[in-house]
């Protein structure tokens, strides 16, 4: 329960650099009074600016410094909630915002916004509406409960209730369902590309497998056909040998005896021309000189003729013997000619083995490299030892990004859950319903109370119907001014009541600002005095101008004056 204690206002619109302090918790009835702008209602905009951070009435907030003194504007409010002591003080000129906690201020590090927050959510745990609709009734800028729309009525019996929490939980909630779809995308996004990592990764694997068993086999087809080309190079080769070796072994020995017999006979040839040129040119002499050169003696002709005969019988035998070593020489030519083309064909044979036992080792040195590569292909495995590594780590991540997802759908479906039980068709609907009833009660129980015969009822939309005696039904704007307050006071009494039960927005404090002056009348002014002094526990103030009210009623009065234009408490 907040137990208001005093509140002190200066340099608060009329009121001037003299503080008043108005004591809030002395007397259970206390009567305000005044001439029309003595200043009697600023007590409600200054405790409503002290709370709330604004007036009460319809004021900016820069009107509402005193105009003559134009600065220092202070209100101060102390109020006990059990064993706190809270004093809360608001000033204009300078701006000024403190809230003490048993004589210690509490941290002012949050905007002036969130100040304010906290003193409304955690320590009066009501709103601006809801304290007017509570505390205050009055006759200036008050919109009574009826007045309000469906939502802003639905707000106020929220608060007084308790159940704002419910709202404050779903306003709470729609973040969190916002934040938990940002996170289930994010997980969404995160499980899709782990999840290609993994296909990738898996495909990666398969396809190089594929082609390491592929090119295994491609490989094995080379070295295959290689090792057929091998054989029928080896064939060829044996075949050139074998005809390299015939030549070497049979033929070269008889052309080198035939070089060698060349050789001989060619020098017996020259030998026998050599002869043969001496015997001609001797023949020569003898035919053309007739005396000796060397002795100048005349030769004789028969030993002349006889020499010349002898000598050409003797050149013709070196004739025959020449040309017939010619003959030899001519066969012993063709013969060599035809060994210069065998072993001509024999050199080409060798460089065509060559060859081929250059494609021989060449096959064999690729066939090695193919082998190996064989062999390499076949330890494929360890080479994808961290691929399959990765593919693992990949797994075990989408194992617990899933878990994740799972237990955000998980989470997802609670929220959903919890939404439909914080919407207003849900928890808080159930409660009003259980509370609509007890309501209808007391509200009707005020009217009789103040000599008013309706059936009033409020709906879960807290739309209402209210039925005359004769069962005729009427709207809150079909009644009199003196009717509408009659409800506007059941009203107030009904929310205190149930405040009361639900220890929610209970307090001490009443304030009625000018509600018998125009609008009740004799009688209703006197049942509701009664009322009043029936409630036990409250501190009610009755604000009025009207001077035939019976003082005698009230345990005590404060009368404002305005003196030099100050607003000044005489009495």
């Amino acid at each position: 329960m907040i137990k208001f204690k005093t509140i002190e206002f200066k340099n608060f619109l009329s009121t001037g650099n003299t503080p008043i302090i108005i004591h809030l918790n002395k007397e259970n009835t206390t009567l305000i009074s005044g001439e029309n702008g003595s200043g009697k209602s600023t007590m409600l905009d200054a405790l409503t600016f002290g709370l709330f951070g604004k007036a009460f009435r319809n004021i900016k907030k820069d009107q509402l410094v005193n105009s003559v003194n134009e600065r220092d504007c202070k209100v101060e409010v102390k109020f006990n909630i059990g064993r706190i002591r809270y004093h809360i003080i608001r000033g204009i000129k300078p701006n000024r915002f403190e809230i003490y906690k048993n004589d210690k201020m509490i941290n002012q590090d949050a905007s002036v916004r969130d100040y304010q927050k906290h003193l409304e959510s955690n320590i009066l745990k009501l709103n601006y509406r809801s304290f007017t609709q509570v505390v205050i009734l009055g006759s200036s800028s008050f919109v009574p409960f009826m007045q309000l729309t469906p939502a802003h009525r639905r707000e106020v019996v929220e608060e007084i209730l308790d159940i704002k929490i419910f709202s404050l939980m779903n306003y709470i909630l729609k973040y969190r369902i916002k934040d938990m779809k940002e996170r289930q995308r994010d997980i969404t996004h995160e499980f899709n590309l782990v999840d290609t990592k993994i296909s990738m990764a898996a495909d990666h694997i398969l396809k190089t497998k594929e082609k390491s068993k592929s090119n295994k086999t491609a490989l094995e087809v080379k070295i295959k056909k290689n090792e057929n080309e091998m054989l029928k190079l080896n064939g060829q080769v044996a075949d050139l040998q074998s005809k390299i070796d015939e030549w070497q072994n049979n033929i070269l020995p008889k052309q080198t005896a035939l070089q060698e017999e060349l050789f001989n006979h060619q020098s017996v040839k020259n030998k026998i021309q050599d002869n043969q040129r001496k015997i001609e040119k001797d023949i020569n002499f003898y035919k053309d000189n007739d005396e000796c050169p060397t002795c100048e003696q005349p030769i004789d002709k028969s030993f002349k003729e006889n020499t010349v005969n002898t000598l050409t019988e003797k050149c013709n035998l070196y004739i025959e013997a020449s040309t017939e070593m010619s003959e030899r020489l001519g066969e012993m030519e063709a013969r060599h000619i035809l060994y210069k083309n065998i072993e001509k064909d024999s050199r080409e044979l060798e460089v065509d083995t060559a060859k081929k036992t250059t494609s021989i080792n060449s096959i064999t040195s690729f066939n090695k490299d193919l082998l190996n590569q064989i062999k390499d292909l076949e330890n494929i495995d360890a080479e994808l030892t961290e691929e399959k590594t990765k593919l693992k780590i990949y797994n075990d991540e989408l194992k617990t990004i899933n878990k994740q997802k799972e237990k955000l759908t998980e989470d997802n479906n609670y929220l959903a859950l919890a939404k439909q039980l914080l919407q207003d068709s849900g928890i808080k609907t159930k409660i009003i319903k259980r509370y609509l009833p007890v309501m209808n009660k007391l509200i009707n129980s005020y009217l009789s109370a103040l000599e008013f015969q309706v059936k009033f009822e409020l709906d879960e939309e807290f739309k209402e119907t209210i039925r005359s005696r004769y069962r005729d039904v009427f709207g809150y704007d079909n009644f009199s001014e003196g009717e509408k307050m009659r409800i506007d006071l059941a009203l107030l009494f009904t929310w205190r009541q149930i405040a009361k039960m639900k220890n929610s927005t209970n307090t001490n404090l009443l304030i009625l600002d000018e509600i018998f002056d125009s609008s009740l009348d004799y009688n209703g002014t006197d049942e509701f005095l009664k009322i009043v002094n029936k409630l036990s526990g409250e501190n009610v103030f009755i604000i009025s101008h009207k001077s035939d009210l019976n003082v005698d009623k009230f345990d005590s009065t404060i009368r404002f004056e305005k003196q030099n234009n100050f607003s000044k408490i005489v009495g």
